[in-house]
């Protein structure tokens, strides 16, 4: 099994990164041969999407259709496509993912998606380019806002696991808010996140 674990904190080392260590430990607990790899989106020249709508618009067969914009995001996009299983991890801020992980969101949405689904009667929607079948988990994070509020305080989680099937074709097998962290550490949800990677794997 391939694992990337992609971070979108700007703070290594900081709760959201250890969280994503601990969930690694979890797979490597149940799957010790997973090829793990660990992306810091932060490290990467990931540009905005320009809203050009030739990735969206693209007829090719490839599991990922082609970007204008020639960045740190072609590399990336490989490592998508030879994973089996995802780790998200991003503090919520302002309710919101990160801004990197918001911008990587969006550069992956029309590349591994194409627009023949349909919802309701709105056609047009994303559903994956590729038939491989993924997993994924999330954690988020936030600083001050404990669990009992997270509906006040996590648009992201929804964001995540909406792109992650849509584009990814990865079903999100289950998602951690790590909250209120200043006040009850991140060795609070140790456990939490070391289970979460178990599930994973």
């Amino acid at each position: 099994m391939n694992l990337l674990a992609i971070v979108g904190s700007a703070r290594k080392g900081k709760a959201t990164d250890t969280l994503v260590d601990r969930a690694i430990e979890g797979v490597l607990s149940r799957s010790p041969d997973c090829d793990v790899k660990k992306l810091y989106l932060i490290d990467h020249d990931i540009q905005y999407c320009r809203n050009c709508l030739a990735c969206r618009d693209s007829q090719t067969k490839d599991p990922v259709a082609d970007c204008v914009i020639e960045d740190g995001m072609g590399a990336i996009r490989e490592d998508v496509l030879q994973s089996d299983a995802l780790i998200f991890g991003t503090p919520v801020h302002m309710g919101y993912a990160t801004a990197v992980m918001m911008t990587f969101l969006e550069r992956i949405c029309w590349t591994f998606a194409k627009p023949e689904g349909k919802v309701l009667s709105i056609h047009g929607c994303p559903i994956p380019r590729s038939s491989k079948a993924r997993k994924a988990i999330i954690i988020v994070t936030s600083g001050i806002v404990p669990p009992l509020f997270r509906k006040f305080c996590d648009d992201a989680t929804k964001l995540i696991r909406n792109t992650a099937r849509d584009s990814l074709n990865a079903r999100t097998v289950g998602a951690l808010y790590a909250g209120d962290i200043e006040h009850r550490g991140v060795a609070y949800y140790h456990d939490s996140a070391f289970n979460l990677g178990r599930k994973l794997a």
